[in-house]
């Protein structure tokens, strides 16, 4: 388990833990998964999530010419929001697919974990293409050994948020325009 057993135990959120669990999601992602606790809270994948977040918002300063604040505002927004989103859709499908498995506290604690180590390579330019595919495995793999799922069952489930996930932003596509053209 976690080296640090009592932080996990107590659900407390330190960088120790951020770091110790990055490390871990980055050598071994199998064991990570396997190891989660089973009472899993909002606490430290929240945390987990911040932290990457603040880091991807501040990374993509660099990348950014105009409106650097309120782009990194945004950005900052997105990389909270996208796995709440993401996990609740998840969630949805295993529920309607496979009837509820796991709660949703531990689904999301997937994703968040998943979607935090991705975040730290997102922000530069072109990676979105290795790190969303990367984010979707680790997810797959969260589900398969954190969750229990079967390998097939993940897959799919993963198939379908991702299919939802594009009809979704697809379908906010031209309201997101007609407001950008509102804005200037």
């Amino acid at each position: 388990m976690f080296a640090n057993h009592q932080s996990s135990i107590d659900n407390h959120f330190t960088f120790g833990f951020y770091f110790q669990s990055l490390t871990r999601l980055l050598s071994s992602p199998n064991r990570f998964f396997s190891e989660l606790p089973y009472e899993t809270a909002f606490r430290q994948p929240v945390g987990f999530l911040i932290i990457s977040s603040l880091f991807f918002a501040g990374a993509s300063l660099t990348t950014m010419s105009e409106n650097q604040i309120l782009m990194s505002g945004i950005l900052f927004v997105n990389a909270i929001g996208m796995p709440i989103i993401t996990a609740g859709i998840t969630f949805m499908v295993m529920t309607m697919s496979i009837g509820k498995r796991v709660t949703f506290a531990r689904l999301f604690s997937v994703v968040a974990f998943a979607t935090g180590v991705t975040l730290l390579a997102s922000w530069i330019p072109l990676f979105v293409w290795l790190t969303e595919p990367w984010k979707w495995l680790l997810i797959i793999l969260g589900m398969v050994k954190g969750c229990e799922f079967k390998w097939t069952q993940a897959v799919l489930i993963a198939a379908a948020s991702i299919f939802i996930l594009i009809l979704l932003f697809w379908s906010a596509g031209p309201v997101i325009v007609y407001i950008k053209g509102l804005m200037g």
